[in-house]
């Protein structure tokens, strides 16, 4: 790997805060990129690519190998080519570059896709499923579910919790979400008896001779959870739930937010609960919201549907011309 890409990779981790995922992202892009980079000849030498040489030539190569050559989808494509202008960007603000290539590069337009949420009913019958079995690992599974809607918590956020981050009395929980940011997280009365329990009872037992891990949720060695181990345990208890569609822990999030804004809570707050940073983040609910809004209104409408003046043989018929 080329030393300056290595330096702004260091550069994502220590000044940015950038979780381990997103870095391994711009990794895997950037070194698809580099790799790119040295096969035309003109750009790199013996020494090293040479990174003031690049020009919108190559970079329109680039692109058109990724979506042609390689078949990338255009929200991939589009995710690659944001990697490659940052890391132009970072050349240019320490002064390894006269000029950005990237500022006349273009990249697919990619519409932003509505989250994907599940109805009230079927949370409701998703938790109820994972309080079904007893066991130790059930009450964890059951416990963790309800707290993955109670809170709208990332699947990282929550297995990066320890013991000491939870105040049961406060009703709350500190994690740390994109970009290390510390925010506190409210807990209702439901979820903080579960989660009681599951400390008294269930975690004890899960700990086995492990007595220092300070892990909040853990396996069955007593070891933190893995990010795929919760995708395991939500494609579990919705199939058991006779859920149809795939479901995520950020099918979880998204619910808890259009939820709470389908009953009336501000965007505002929904921005600070999610830890959003940009409130622009947060607006694609809205669309949901809305989408619920229309179908409420529809249904309690007296006037929103016709089928009453259809069933009507009296009723006058408007005909289009």
């Amino acid at each position: 790997m080329d030393a300056l890409v290595n330096s702004f990779l260091q550069h994502l981790v220590v000044e940015k805060g950038f979780s381990t995922n997103t870095l391994e992202a711009y990794r895997n892009d950037l070194t698809q990129f580099n790799e790119y980079v040295v096969d035309q000849q003109n750009y790199s030498t013996d020494q090293g690519i040479r990174w003031d040489a690049i020009d919108i030539t190559l970079l329109n190569g680039y692109i058109s190998d990724l979506r042609n050559l390689r078949g990338y989808r255009d929200t991939t494509t589009a995710r690659k080519v944001a990697s490659v202008k940052s890391f132009f960007n970072f050349l240019m603000s320490n002064g390894n570059i006269a000029e950005d290539p990237t500022e006349s590069m273009g990249s697919p337009r990619v519409g932003r896709t509505l989250p994907k949420c599940l109805s009230e009913d079927e949370v409701n019958k998703l938790l109820d499923e994972a309080t079904k079995l007893g066991n130790p690992e059930n009450k964890r599974d059951a416990t963790i579910l309800e707290l993955l809607y109670a809170t709208g918590l990332r699947v990282t956020e929550l297995v990066s919790i320890n013991i000491q981050d939870i105040d049961l009395k406060e009703s709350y929980i500190r994690c740390w979400g994109k970009g290390k940011k510390e925010r506190m997280v409210d807990i209702h009365p439901r979820a903080v008896e579960q989660l009681n329990n599951y400390l008294r009872d269930s975690r004890g037992m899960l700990l086995g001779k492990k007595k220092h891990e300070s892990a909040l949720f853990i396996n069955h060695r007593g070891e933190r959870l893995t990010r795929q181990w919760i995708w395991n345990i939500l494609k579990t208890y919705s199939k058991r739930a006779g859920i149809q569609q795939k479901i995520t822990p950020h099918t979880l999030r998204h619910s808890f937010a259009s939820h709470l804004l389908q009953r009336g809570t501000s965007l505002r707050h929904v921005q600070e609960l999610l830890g959003h940073s940009s409130i622009s983040t947060t607006q694609v609910y809205t669309h949901l919201t809305n989408a619920h809004l229309r179908a409420e209104y529809d249904k309690a409408h007296p006037r929103a549907s016709m089928n009453g003046v259809e069933d009507d043989a009296n009723a006058p018929r408007i005909v289009a011309d």
